[in-house]
């Protein structure tokens, strides 16, 4: 099996933090939704997990969801049916990893920290590890310290060319890009 099709994207919206550092609990966005479960179909993975402690965000995007599996948008775009197909509503990374089979959990994030790792070499891992792999991402102002503390690898941040160091993506585009770095043709 790939490492792709052995692969998952979780997408945290607690703990996560706010612009101050303190950790907090976001909202759901459509767009994240439906743009990164078509990014994550694109390259093969094999899930694509929706986190929040909130129960009436789980329902939302099972709304959302259902709308594209079951509902009117079935009939209308298929593609994006096969998409959504990919998402599963969990209320806490915990329970992510332990429906992605007790994966190896990668913590990204847009700031260095120390002990990251490259891109190429996560690749090479993991190639060689038969494990499922969990990408975790996120949302706010970035995943809370203690994720990071718990993850088995943080992966190296994303870096632009802007000359005066800007570094501010959305986390659709971090996503997509992370994606195509690893599971990526040339």
């Amino acid at each position: 099996m790939t490492l792709a099709a052995r692969s998952y994207v979780a997408l945290v919206h607690h703990p996560v933090l706010e612009k101050g550092g303190r950790v907090v609990t976001t909202a759901v966005t459509n767009l994240d939704v439906h743009d990164i479960a078509r990014a994550s179909r694109s390259y093969g993975l094999a899930g694509y997990f929706v986190v929040t402690p909130i129960a009436a965000q789980r329902r939302l995007v099972e709304e959302i969801v259902g709308h594209w599996t079951t509902g009117a948008g079935r009939a209308h775009n298929d593609k994006r049916t096969d998409a959504l197909e990919l998402v599963r509503i969990v209320p806490s990374l915990e329970e992510a990893r332990a429906a992605a089979g007790d994966a190896y959990v990668v913590a990204t994030g847009a700031r260095p920290r120390e002990g990251c790792v490259s891109f190429a070499a996560l690749r090479a891992a993991r190639d060689a590890d038969p494990r499922a792999v969990l990408l975790v991402f996120g949302t706010g102002w970035g995943l809370a310290d203690d994720v990071f503390a718990a993850s088995d690898a943080i992966l190296a941040p994303i870096r632009g060319s802007s000359p005066d160091g800007y570094n501010h993506l959305s986390v659709r585009s971090a996503v997509a890009i992370v994606l195509d770095r690893l599971f990526g043709r040339d």
